[in-house]
């Protein structure tokens, strides 16, 4: 029995002072620069305890804890006393030491950073689960956020700044925490403002190839070009534009970084000219003739007055390279289409073509000339003669020979038409005409026409006669004729005046009578013809007066009367 108690009691002695090691915090790895605290627990026990790390022993205490700053993995026990006597040692806690995780802070979007641009900081532990950390933010060396679940921290800076950032984490499975991490520094810049350059800056024509670039000192953007408003092109700084219509065209861009875009840029305008067109004209005229000096001009009506170098074409085929192209002495050969076009003197701009012009080279004409009359031309009659061209060409000039007593004498005329006119007043007035036109400086001649003879003879004239008298009485028949003396067979017809006022006007009868004359019908009478054949008209009568008297009484009635 005695035995057995005594068994008992060594059991209970050896149980009860056995330490139990404990370390706080209870993790599987500690970081290096982590603080732990050993705590050595001891049912009933008290001080002294000590301490053994890796078989020594490194420290005593009172206390039953020992806290430490642990750079390395080691392995620790603890003993303590009962009663004055020391215990068995505890049970081996290994504290297994690695390097402190860093933080590693990262800004997105890197580079130049504007207002209003949205930025994300990101918070990573590298080599840990996500999961286990949460995050404190710093700004300047002032905590912002505490224990945050997200690695990522984002906002909008509104106005530029300059500020520097860094984050740690803190592991919530033991509260460990990382080494802070690198510094980044925010700095936000005002928002950009883009601005536009085009090349070429002037003598914009349509058809050209515009290229304007979009100026932003900074990576990563893409960039959005606008057309009159229009979006037209993305993804590049440079937009190469053909332009087609006339008049201003507003360009404008603005860069986008993600989902940040730019203000739009100032708009550059773009004052678009439509490419002249030449004009050419001929002197004097499109229809020309062998022999005849000939000039074509090419101008250009451009807005700039651009100093421009020309270039002819005949058929296609070049010929002059002056403004004006002159013939001297145009030939049948030189008939054709001809072009022009321009080119800008040191520009690389060139006009379009001209609408051709055909010139045509005919034979030397010869005029026709017409007398208004045909036949005979009695003096005083109005003739008109008429030199025309057929070919219907402009700026002629007339020339006449006409008969003079010594010599003949060319008269020139100018007219707007292709006709010119003489007018025939006396029998001298008679001849040989002839005609041409010219043109021109120096003046290009037509042929003669061929030669027209005018015959003036004198006019016949005509008498007036009355029966049965030129004195008569009041109630008598009267009658009047008119003669025209050498007058032939021509039929005409008459006019009559009285004090030289028409009476009856182109009566187709020589005569005429009052049936009972009156005192009223008394004056002076003239008659004159007019050839019904040419119109040609006689010279007029001499007058004659046609005296109309009372009522003449029969002398047979007065003396039946007296008786």
């Amino acid at each position: 029995m005695l035995t057995s108690g005594w068994r008992l009691a060594v059991c209970v002695c050896f149980l009860t002072f056995f330490p139990v090691l404990s370390v706080e915090p209870n993790s599987p790895q500690i970081f290096r620069g982590e603080t732990v605290t050993l705590t050595c627990r001891i049912s009933g026990g008290n001080g002294p305890y000590y301490w053994n790390k890796d078989g020594v022993n490194v420290h005593s205490s009172a206390e039953n804890f020992y806290t430490i700053k642990v750079d390395q993995s080691h392995k620790y026990r603890c003993f303590g006393s009962v009663d004055g006597r020391t215990t068995t040692g505890s049970n081996e806690v290994t504290l297994s030491v690695i390097e402190r995780p860093k933080a590693v802070l990262t800004l997105q979007p890197d580079g130049q950073i504007f207002s209003g641009q949205e930025v994300t900081f990101t918070c990573e532990i590298r080599g840990h689960v996500e999961t286990e950390w949460t995050y404190n933010w710093y700004k300047d060396g002032g905590q912002i956020f505490f224990y945050t679940k997200s690695r990522q921290y984002s906002f909008r800076p509104v106005e530029s700044l300059s500020a520097k950032y860094t984050c740690t984490g803190w592991r919530r499975s033991d509260s460990q925490t990382s080494e802070t991490s690198n510094t980044v520094t925010l700095t936000v810049s005002e928002k950009p403002k883009l601005t536009v350059r085009v090349n070429p800056q002037s003598s914009v024509y349509t058809g050209d190839r515009v290229t304007l670039n979009c100026n932003l000192l900074s990576n990563g953007w893409t960039f959005l070009w606008y057309k009159d408003r229009v979006q037209v092109a993305e993804d590049t700084d440079t937009l190469h534009d053909t332009v087609s219509n006339a008049g201003e065209t507003v360009y404008q861009c603005k860069a986008r970084r993600g989902n940040y875009d730019s203000e739009l840029s100032d708009p550059v305008t773009v004052t678009v000219r439509a490419l002249p067109k030449p004009v050419v004209s001929i002197n004097p005229d499109e229809q020309v003739y062998r022999g005849e000096t000939v000039t074509l001009r090419c101008d250009i009506q451009d807005e700039e007055d651009s100093d421009w170098i020309y270039s002819w074409n005949k058929d296609r085929s070049f010929v002059s390279s002056e403004q004006e192209y002159r013939i001297s002495s145009a030939e049948t050969s030189h008939a054709g289409k001809y072009t022009c076009r321009g080119r800008e003197r040191g520009g690389s701009h060139s006009s379009h073509t001209s609408d051709a012009v055909t010139l045509t080279v005919s034979e030397k004409p010869k005029p026709e000339l017409t007398p208004s009359l045909k036949g005979a031309v009695l003096k005083g009659t109005s003739v008109t003669l008429s030199c025309t061209l057929k070919l219907q060409s402009a700026g002629w000039k007339f020339y006449w020979i006409k008969p003079t007593q010594s010599t003949e004498t060319e008269t020139e005329a100018e007219t707007d038409y292709y006709t010119n006119t003489y007018s025939a007043v006396s029998v001298s007035d008679g001849g040989q005409y002839r005609c041409r036109a010219g043109r021109g400086n120096p003046v290009y001649y037509t042929h003669y026409s061929d030669a027209l003879w005018v015959n003036v003879s004198e006019s016949p004239k005509a008498v007036v006669t009355i029966k049965p008298d030129k004195h008569v009485f009041s109630g008598e028949t009267v009658t009047l004729r008119c003669e025209i003396q050498g007058g032939g067979d021509t039929e005409w017809t008459y006019s009559w005046y009285k004090k030289d006022n028409t009476f009856y006007p182109y009566r187709t009868t020589q005569e005429f009578s009052f049936s009972s004359v009156r005192n009223d019908d008394s004056g002076e009478y003239t008659c004159r013809g007019r050839r019904s054949s040419d119109s040609q008209s006689s010279e007029i009568s001499d007058a004659v007066t046609l005296t109309v008297s009372g009522e003449c009484v029969s002398l047979f009635y007065l003396v039946i009367n007296y008786m």
